[in-house]
């Protein structure tokens, strides 16, 4: 096999993605992590058995179910999503698992209403825990957690002047003495901080 083609395969994709994908294509929705990212996840997520883990705009389930199939069975997975059209394939998928609770809810709100809560890994999709609450999504990471950003390299669907909020949310990340940072160039640009000090 190439080098090239070995990178590019992933044969072990979890069993209902390729139905979740089916649905994800008939609603049009283009947002969806991709295989690169999906992988990543499970393999962080495989890292901290028993841990509680946070999924800040669950879209179609994508993510989530690559989040699931890292997991072992001690594990927990919060997931929030404000669209139900999008949330609803999630729940058709992977609602039967006891390891995932979604929550349809307006992320930001969750944020703020959800500070006692403590997670070893963020995965913030959506702009809540991102462009706006950031803070709060830092705040409730543990010491030694993983909180993990997706869409860092310029992508066809960003809004005008996106650009500027992305340099603003690298350059915030960069200049915490809370986080060690890797920006990884891959996939649609990936960023990795751990929570060094509380």
């Amino acid at each position: 096999m190439d080098i090239k083609d070995y990178f590019a395969s992933e044969p072990n994709t979890p069993e209902v993605l390729s139905k979740i994908l089916v649905e994800t294509d008939q609603l049009g929705f283009t947002m969806g992590s991709d295989v690169v990212t999906g992988s990543l996840l499970r393999a962080l997520v495989a890292s901290k058995p028993g841990g509680r883990f946070l999924e800040i705009g669950t879209g179609t389930g994508i993510a989530t179910s690559w989040l699931l199939q890292g997991m072992d069975q001690d594990s927990i997975l919060i997931t929030l999503e404000k669209e139900d059209k999008f949330a609803s394939i999630a729940r058709k998928y992977l609602g039967n698992d006891p390891r995932v609770t979604f929550h349809l809810v307006d992320a930001g709100t969750w944020l703020e209403q959800n500070q006692h809560e403590e997670f070893d890994l963020i995965f913030a999709d959506s702009w809540p825990g991102k462009y706006s609450h950031l803070n709060e999504a830092l705040s409730i990471l543990k010491l030694g957690g993983i909180y993990v950003i997706d869409d860092m390299l310029p992508q066809p669907n960003w809004p005008e002047g996106h650009e500027a909020s992305v340099r603003w949310l690298l350059n915030e990340l960069a200049s915490r003495s809370d986080l060690v940072i890797a920006k990884l160039a891959c996939s649609t640009g990936l960023v990795l901080a751990t929570k060094v000090t509380q």
